[in-house]
């Protein structure tokens, strides 16, 4: 129960974009707005979280994980309720809506990032790589019903999936409350000096691997609702469909991707060189995929090699999510993955509104852009985590401090 608890927090989040990717196009017919606007809907959420990753984080380290876990999904499904109220009855629901957006944003902030800290805290070696892989596959489930989700429940109306955080906040809240015992601790936090001074130390001495990890988060994440907008709309415009069918077809990828980090979480277990591999192994799969996507038009050839990349999203996240909530001791183990979420965010963020762009420049160059931007991922990761010949036994070493060497 404590391991379903912990994974509902990260489902919540996935719900707050990924449900209303299907519904974007009939938004802009309701609310009259443009394209660039539409996205915006998605960008808010992601840019407020990403700002205020990193605080809560730190509020995480300092007092508790809980105590920042609860008070997040409140405000997340209030953020909901404005967002639906708004589109309901508000004479400029758009503005409205935004701001909605921005207090989900901010709430989204402190679900899955202290969730993997909250992971890290409880579980170790093996079993904690375990634990993440299936927070990563609750990260991916969410993205795999919510399309399906969103789209049923705007057959009642257009903004009811607005209503339908709260309910799911709700049952998380229950969840962490029951059954997460967090364990107790004798040990004042930090002064605020001493904790910065520690994290500036963390990342002299592990910046450059972690760049690269963190780079490759966002990319993962960027390319993931990027494609997602671009589907989303291409369902619509080119091959009239819409509703549920429409969410069920957006599932697929999600699903395969699901599957795939399922298994390498329960496989990879502190085995850092097959970590290594299988980060570089996804990122080519990406790159690979969405070269060949340049040559299918078809619904269902489009489909088949899109997966490849869903694949390789499954095999590349899992591992960094492993990689970087073992890199820091506990006490500041809260920021280093907030800061990690934060980027993911950005990355989410920023995807539909370039993808908007790409589309109205050129199919063929955006399928390449992101193609080259994998390959890259796939590089920096190659070159700067480097991993030591001997792995110790998980028991010796909590953090892996002693199982990586940087370049």
């Amino acid at each position: 129960m404590t391991i379903f608890a912990i994974g509902s927090i990260p489902l919540i989040l996935v719900l707050g974009n990924s449900m209303l990717i299907p519904v974007l196009p009939r938004m802009k017919t309701e609310l009259d707005i443009s394209q660039f606007k539409v996205s915006l809907i998605i960008s808010v959420f992601s840019i407020a979280a990403a700002a205020s990753i990193p605080i809560l984080g730190y509020l995480s380290d300092r007092f508790s994980r809980k105590a920042v876990i609860i008070p997040a999904l409140i405000l997340y499904g209030t953020g909901g309720l404005l967002a639906g109220f708004a589109a309901a009855w508000f004479s400029n629901a758009y503005t409205w809506i935004l701001a909605g957006r921005v207090m989900q944003g901010i709430g989204a902030a402190g679900t899955a990032p202290i969730a993997m800290a909250l992971t890290g805290d409880l579980f170790k070696g093996g079993e904690q790589s375990k634990v993440l892989g299936l927070v990563e596959a609750s990260n991916g489930f969410g993205k795999v019903i919510s399309p399906i989700i969103g789209s049923l429940v705007a057959l009642l109306f257009w903004y009811a999936a607005f209503f339908v955080f709260p309910a799911f906040c709700l049952i998380s809240i229950f969840l962490t409350i029951f059954f997460i015992k967090e364990k107790k601790t004798k040990k004042e936090p930090p002064p605020v000096g001493k904790y910065v001074k520690g994290l500036v130390s963390v990342f002299k001495t592990e910046g450059r691997w972690l760049f690269a990890a963190y780079l490759t988060g966002a990319i993962c994440l960027f390319t993931l609702f990027g494609i997602l907008f671009y589907i989303s709309d291409i369902l619509e415009k080119d091959h009239k469909i819409d509703g549920l069918l429409k969410g069920g077809i957006l599932a697929i990828p999600l699903l395969f991707m699901t599957t795939t980090s399922y298994i390498t979480g329960s496989k990879i277990g502190k085995k850092m060189r097959l970590m290594k591999s299988l980060i570089v192994i996804g990122l080519l799969l990406m790159t690979i995929s969405f070269s060949a996507l340049v040559f299918f038009d078809r619904l269902v050839p489009f489909f088949a090699v899109l997966v490849i990349s869903s694949i390789g999203t499954g095999l590349v996240l899992p591992c960094i999510n492993s990689f970087i909530t073992g890199s820091v001791p506990s006490d500041r183990r809260g920021f280093v993955t907030s800061l990690y979420g934060s980027v993911r965010f950005l990355g989410v963020a920023v995807g539909p509104p370039v993808y908007s762009a790409l589309m109205a420049w050129s199919r063929t160059g955006m399928f390449l852009a992101t193609a080259g931007l994998t390959l890259l991922a796939a590089l920096l990761c190659l070159v700067l985590i480097k991993v030591g010949k001997k792995e110790p036994s998980e028991e010796k070493s909590d953090t892996l401090f002693e199982k990586l060497q940087f370049t």
